[in-house]
C-alpha cells in the first residue's frame, strides 16, 4: 500500500470519526432538551434573543441538526446559524436565518466561505414525547427542506466573524 492510499484511508477514518462524535453530541442534546421540558414559547424567546444579538453584533450560533440521507438514514450535520428574524403568526412560530454548514459526512469539514450560505426557515413547535411517560417538549425543524430536522442551536457557542460569508 502506498503512502497516498494510506493517507486517504486516514482522512476517511477522520471524517467517519467526526461523524460519530457529532451523532452522539446531537443525540445527547436532543435528549437533554426533552428532559428539560422546554416549550415552544421558551424556545421562540431564545431565538428572538439570538436575532437581536445577530442584528447588533453579527452573532452566529453553533447548530447541530439531523439530515435524512437518500437511503433513509439520519446523520448529524454541523453549522453556524445567523438568525435574521422570528415571526409568530397564526399559532406558528418561524425563524428566518442563514446557515453556514461546517460539517457533513459527504463533504467532511467545510471552511466557512468555501460553500455558499443557505437561507433557511425553521419552524418551532411543541411535540408530545412518548417513551416511558408522556410529556411535552419542543422541536425545531426546517420547513423549507423536510430532510433537515431536530435543530439544536447552542446559545453559548457564538461567533461574530462569519458575517462576510453570509
Amino acid at each position: 500500500m502506498d503512502v497516498t492510499s494510506i493517507l486517504e484511508e486516514y482522512r476517511h477514518w477522520q471524517r467517519f470519526s467526526r461523524q460519530e462524535k457529532l451523532d452522539q453530541e446531537h443525540r445527547g442534546a436532543v435528549q437533554k432538551l426533552a428532559k428539560s421540558g422546554a416549550m415552544a414559547t421558551r424556545m421562540a424567546a431564545s431565538y428572538k434573543s439570538m436575532a437581536e444579538r445577530a442584528a447588533a453584533e453579527g452573532a452566529c450560533y453553533r447548530t447541530l441538526f439531523s439530515r435524512r440521507q437518500d437511503n433513509g438514514e439520519e446523520l448529524a450535520c454541523e453549522g453556524w446559524l445567523f438568525v435574521r428574524r422570528v415571526i409568530a403568526e397564526g399559532g406558528t412560530t418561524r425563524v428566518r436565518g442563514t446557515l453556514l454548514e461546517t460539517f457533513t459526512l459527504e463533504h467532511g469539514d467545510i471552511t466557512p466561505g468555501t460553500r455558499p450560505a443557505v437561507a433557511v426557515t425553521l419552524e418551532i413547535f411543541d411535540e408530545l414525547l412518548v417513551k416511558n411517560t408522556m410529556q411535552l417538549g419542543c422541536r425545531v425543524d426546517r420547513s423549507d427542506d423536510d430532510r433537515d430536522t431536530r435543530f439544536i442551536t447552542f446559545v453559548d457557542l457564538v461567533r461574530g466573524d462569519l458575517k462576510p460569508h453570509l
